[in-house]
């Protein structure tokens, strides 16, 4: 009797039976690249995308697979956006803000200058329209995103020599993140350069720069800038909760089951929980190893956020007449933000603000 026959003749029990497996069930292999924009020395921010990678086999069985690539490695660290575009890799690990330069309204995905902080980005992307707002952008490139975790609020970088006014800025070569801050620390008399995580203790330590920022204490540790830059200031109000994204290629995510899709969209999330969780854990030790090994760790003179709010405001009124996309955006992400301060200034603040003071 041939394998139809079986089939047709028999209920799901002689099927088994007889050894035949039912064709609905079977799913061929999927095996992605992924593309980082980070190195592998940070376990933290790229780290998270190997979170996510062996969560997607071990919740497929492994028939579904995502190898992790290092910054470099497959497309350059800043050229993830055009290789999920072009179908080089099917899917990417970075920052939105790096893609700026794509349109402006890419920063609003990840952090803005005294934007939200962590859990009020991730409220605003689940449960305010973050999300959807942004995926409509990322439609455009042919991709659309899920969370990819996010560092909590940064400080501020290391400097060679210590800020003391506004005016220590002026003509100041400074590594940083994106476009957008570097358009605003030009309002402040900068001079904003943009250079990949492995390659900004080079450029500090040989004076091509003045001052770098990365992310906090545990990674900045990591990476040795307190060797070559004694000043370690905050806090970061150009990335008070930045989050980090993946990117994938809408064809690729198409063409997946719905089962691989959903397998997909939980690793994210439990890669996203697990960065921010990492940097609360590990940052505290970082920075007291850090002032044990002479680092002078200080808050930005008041003139210094004043002025730097001042100039993100002119930054975000020239976008809204620039892009249709960044007015549309930031105006919901705006208005998310006010009841947002509005909230924690009543709970949140008060409270951390008298923790701050106690002994425990």
């Amino acid at each position: 009797m041939d394998r139809r026959s079986i089939i047709k003749n028999a209920g799901i029990a002689g099927v088994l039976a007889a050894g035949v497996a039912p064709a609905v069930h079977a799913q061929a292999a999927v095996r992605w690249r992924l593309a980082s924009s980070f190195p592998k020395s940070l376990d933290t921010i790229y780290g998270a995308a190997e979170v996510m990678a062996k969560a997607v086999k071990a919740m497929s069985g492994g028939k579904f697979e995502i190898s992790v690539h290092a910054g470099g490695e497959l497309v350059p660290p800043f050229g993830v956006v055009d290789g999920v575009q072009n179908g080089t890799v099917e899917i990417t690990h970075t920052v939105p803000y790096y893609f700026y330069g794509k349109n402006p309204a890419f920063a609003i995905g990840s952090a803005i200058p005294f934007g939200m902080n962590a859990r009020q980005m991730t409220a605003w992307m689940m449960h305010g329209n973050g999300r959807k707002l942004m995926n409509e952008l990322y439609a455009g490139y042919g991709m659309t995103s899920f969370a990819g975790g996010n560092t909590g609020v940064q400080m501020g970088g290391w400097y060679r020599k210590q800020i003391k006014s506004i005016a220590d800025f002026k003509g100041m070569k400074m590594r940083l993140g994106g476009g957008l801050v570097g358009e605003v620390m030009q309002g402040i008399g900068a001079v904003p350069q943009s250079i990949p995580g492995g390659e900004v203790y080079q450029a500090l330590e040989k004076g091509t720069i003045d001052a770098a920022e990365w992310v906090g204490p545990y990674d900045d540790q990591k990476l040795g800038f307190n060797k070559v830059a004694p000043f370690y200031y905050y806090p970061g109000w150009w990335e008070g909760g930045p989050e980090v994204d993946f990117f994938v290629n809408q064809k690729a995510m198409d063409s997946l089951s719905a089962e691989n899709k959903a397998i997909l969209e939980t690793a994210c999330a439990m890669a996203a929980t697990d960065m921010l969780a990492k940097y609360d854990a590990f940052n505290p030790n970082a920075l007291k190893q850090l002032v044990a090994a002479k680092t002078k760790v200080l808050p930005f003179p008041n003139d210094v956020l004043e002025a730097s709010f001042k100039s993100a405001m002119a930054v975000f009124e020239a976008n809204n007449a620039k892009s249709p996309e960044w007015k549309k955006i930031y105006a919901d992400f705006r208005n998310f933000q006010r009841d947002q301060v509005l909230w924690f200034r009543f709970a949140e603040s008060k409270f951390d603000a008298f923790m701050a003071t106690r002994k425990l």
